[in-house]
């Protein structure tokens, strides 16, 4: 029976030892009365104390003793371990440790060795203690808290940067930007993080960027410009942009470095006003080349100032004459009123006879001339009111109205006055003479735009002002148009593709030189800066206008450099 029992035990123990060797761990068990009933040797290399206490019949307590003596435990080095110490107290909170149900804890016992301990308390009082080397483990923890640090502390760095920078991979995808980035773009880091500059720029630019983006990762040169940039602010930006390749073969990137250079281009003081002088006298802003034009004029529009002023597409104009409305139809007279005012008539209502006599009365006595009677032809007694009315003239409204056809009626019932006397004040803002001997045009305005808003947004005014208008989206179809039409002012926008405004008006003037007749042109830039209205100025532009444009800004421009005698004609 003994040489049975002692062969089971042996199997038992190579057992264990096997299993220690296999997981590489050290495993220590006890019985229920604390005494060891196995230790594997790999014990050794976590604790340097003698091999007696290893041995079967050990009690748990002096194999703790030996490892508090030793000086490697939990917590301490070895140099340091016996200094401030209990023996007893740290004894006797590790055995309370091994009679838990459960107990895990990662402890150093050197300045460079971690070591994982597991626990258990079986139902049958055996404890079983399991000991691993985790210190390459956490090596690669600590190692890896470190990065994520650093990285946070590089991107806090980066983001308080004002230099916009981004980070591209090999498909020319953002993958990183920082803060002045985002707020070039208008947009936060999500929005742009995955997507390419073809999902934020105009194609042209598009395919500019890609260009030297490809040259850069492919030869690994450094790309080196100066910009213009137009902020999503509306403000002008002033870089030197650099652009890097990065990494190792088969995973660079490409970072964009866009340095900000506004400051010294344009001249500021040390508070950030303009100084109106730039620190390097700049005698040929060419250099800059028109980069990306961020700036959005539909997003920036005031809502509650287009409330105020009227929608854009039915602006207010000037009074052309006094128009009073007879009708008894709330629903005709509720739609007709404010559309005679946005054509520029003072008009206003009354619903019978009556009140239309009151009215002519009260004018009469506050010397106040009504210029026409428009009757509703569908009341009862039209014809009657229309044959007794000898106040001002009057027109007849039909059952089937046409609006061009009564703008047109009243415009010329207004201004000729039904064969009466034109006053005083009328001569002078309708000349017989025609202006200059120049016939009208066809076409009133060419705009310059190549934003796709803007150009609904000025096509809106124009329309809504009622004068023609003819869109160009770069400044060499600028110049074709105003060969073609010879109109009566260019708005001017001076960065687009293919040729600037800039250029584009000195190739107006240049071909104006022997012409009796030059067309007003007119500027138009995100932001008042004196260095675009002085270049404004130098290439034979008469004005500037800033983004966002209203229109108010619109119409007063246009009545400022076209006569109204030709504006009334053209209409």
């Amino acid at each position: 029976m003994n040489d049975v029992a002692s062969f089971g035990a042996n199997i038992q123990k190579t057992v264990l030892e096997a299993t220690s060797d296999a997981l590489g761990l050290a495993i220590l068990v006890c019985d229920k009365n604390d005494e060891i009933v196995f230790a594997s040797r790999p014990i050794l290399q976590f604790y340097p104390i003698p091999a007696q206490f290893l041995e079967p019949g050990t009690r748990l307590r002096e194999f703790l003793g030996a490892i508090f003596d030793s000086g490697v435990r939990s917590g301490t080095a070895p140099e340091t371990s016996h200094r401030h110490s209990n023996r007893d107290e740290w004894i006797s909170e590790q055995l309370s440790h091994h009679w838990r149900e459960r107990f895990e804890m990662v402890e150093r016992i050197g300045r460079h060795r971690w070591i994982s301990v597991r626990k258990r308390r079986l139902s049958n009082g055996l404890g079983i203690v399991a000991i691993s080397d985790v210190s390459e483990q956490k090596k690669r923890d600590e190692q890896m808290q470190l990065d994520v640090e650093r990285v946070e502390l590089t991107e806090g760095i980066l983001d308080c940067l004002p230099n916009p920078i981004c980070v591209k991979d090999r498909s020319l995808n953002y993958v990183a930007v920082n803060r002045a980035f985002c707020t070039l773009h208008g947009m936060t880091a999500d929005a742009i993080l995955g997507r390419s500059v073809w999902d934020l720029l105009e194609p042209e630019l598009a395919e500019k960027f890609e260009r030297s983006d490809r040259a850069t990762l492919e030869t690994g040169e450094v790309h080196c410009l100066p910009e213009q940039i137009v902020k999503a602010d509306g403000e002008d930006l002033w870089v030197v942009t650099r652009k890097f390749r990065v990494g190792t073969p088969g995973k660079y990137l490409l970072v964009t470095c866009m340095n900000d250079v506004t400051d010294l281009v344009v001249g500021y003081d040390g508070n950030g006003i303009f100084s109106g002088r730039s620190p390097l006298e700049i005698k040929d802003y060419a250099a800059f080349v028109p980069a990306q034009n961020c700036y959005d004029p539909f997003l920036s529009i005031d809502m509650q100032h287009l409330v105020e002023a009227g929608a854009i597409i039915k602006p207010a104009a000037p009074a052309n004459g006094r128009v009073l409305v007879l009708t008894s139809a709330p629903a005709l007279e509720q739609s007709l009123v404010p559309l005679l005012c946005r054509w520029g008539f003072d008009a206003c209502a009354v619903r019978n006879r009556t009140e239309l006599t009151a009215f002519a009365d009260l004018c009469a006595g506050c010397d106040i001339r009504i210029d026409a009677l428009v009757v509703d032809g569908t009341g009862a007694d039209a014809l009657g009111v229309i044959a007794q009315w000898k106040n001002s003239p009057s027109l007849l409204l039909a059952k089937d109205w046409k609006p061009a056809d009564l703008r047109g009626s009243l415009t010329g019932l207004c201004e000729n006055g039904s064969g009466s006397e034109v006053p005083a004040d009328w001569e002078i803002v309708i000349p017989d003479a025609e202006p200059q001997g120049r016939p009208p045009p066809e076409i009133e305005v060419v705009v310059a735009e190549d934003n796709e808003i803007n150009q609904i947004v000025f096509s809106q005014i124009l329309e809504g002002l009622g004068i023609s208008y003819r869109i160009a989206a770069n400044g060499e179809e600028a110049v074709r148009f105003w060969q073609e039409y010879r109109p009566n002012l260019v708005l001017m926008d001076v960065s687009m593709p293919v040729m600037n405004g800039f250029d584009a008006a000195r190739v107006i003037r240049a071909a104006e030189k022997s012409a009796e007749f030059q067309t007003p042109i007119v500027a138009v830039t995100a932001q008042a800066l004196d260095i675009d209205i002085e270049r404004a100025l130098a290439a034979g532009m008469n004005d500037h206008i800033t983004k966002p444009i209203s229109p108010d800004m619109i119409e007063a421009v246009y009545r400022k450099f076209v006569p109204l005698a030709a504006e009334r004609r053209v209409g």
